[in-house]
């Protein structure tokens, strides 16, 4: 709604302030159908959203009967336009077991969903979901994939310290940091240079400046995953208990 009213209020700021009846007519309907527009794009999304995660409890429920109680939720779509979900190449899903009771309390064993999208996922029914490759991961499949990628990308390759330095801090953009302080820094690349670990049987990591590239073996698509989602994960996975 915020950004709805600050649109009208911008719309009205940098139209004239002189225009005669006929002129005042169209820019209304200009501004109306920007303002509807938005909403539905912004409805669209959130269509997107309900779908995506409708999808992923589906594939809990198929694939997992392991989890009989929990909580799943999208990472992903807060704040993002229509326009740039077909740009997504990863969506992660916040999952969060709990014991079944009335008020129940969300404290149990903390996971993240990957869905890893690959070319025309999006189209005009909405999700294509036979474009996307699923990873359930928990915090211990979580800090080796972290533990791993840092160590290609740095200069520092004792495992031990990364994983007490990587659970205290979080991923930046220029390395590790706890706090303010960047204790570990990335290697400066160029934006044309890729560096690769070969991590499981199913992915390799790749580090490029500014970006966690995840290559999937079976599709060979190579996805790539932002800092800030990095750090959206880490800190669901790790953040201390109240």
């Amino acid at each position: 709604m915020k950004k709805l009213l600050l649109f009208t209020i911008i719309c009205f700021i940098i139209l004239p302030t002189k225009v005669n009846a006929q002129n005042d007519g169209a820019v209304a309907g200009a501004v109306a159908g920007g303002l509807l527009a938005i909403g539905a794009g912004i409805a669209a999304v959130k269509q997107m959203e309900e779908q995506a995660e409708l999808k992923a409890t589906q594939y809990i429920l198929a694939h997992h009967p392991e989890l009989s109680s929990f909580s799943l939720k999208t990472l992903d779509f807060d704040g993002k336009k229509l326009k740039d979900m077909s740009a997504v190449s990863v969506i992660s899903y916040k999952i969060q077991e709990f014991t079944p009771e009335d008020k129940p309390v969300l404290d149990g064993k903390k996971q993240v969903l990957l869905a890893f999208t690959s070319q025309g996922w999006i189209n005009q029914s909405g999700i294509n979901f036979d474009k996307i490759t699923w990873y359930l991961i928990d915090s211990e499949e979580w800090m080796r994939m972290m533990v791993a990628y840092v160590k290609v990308s740095s200069s520092e390759k004792d495992e031990g310290t990364l994983e007490t330095t990587l659970k205290e801090g979080r991923v930046v953009n220029k390395g590790v940091k706890i706090k303010s302080k960047l204790v570990i820094p990335f290697f400066k690349l160029h934006g044309d240079m890729y560096v690769v670990t070969d991590y499981s049987e199913d992915m390799k990591l790749v580090y490029n400046e500014r970006s966690l590239g995840i290559f999937l073996k079976a599709t060979k698509d190579l996805v790539q995953m932002g800092r800030g989602d990095l750090i959206k994960i880490h800190e669901f996975l790790f953040a201390e208990e109240d």
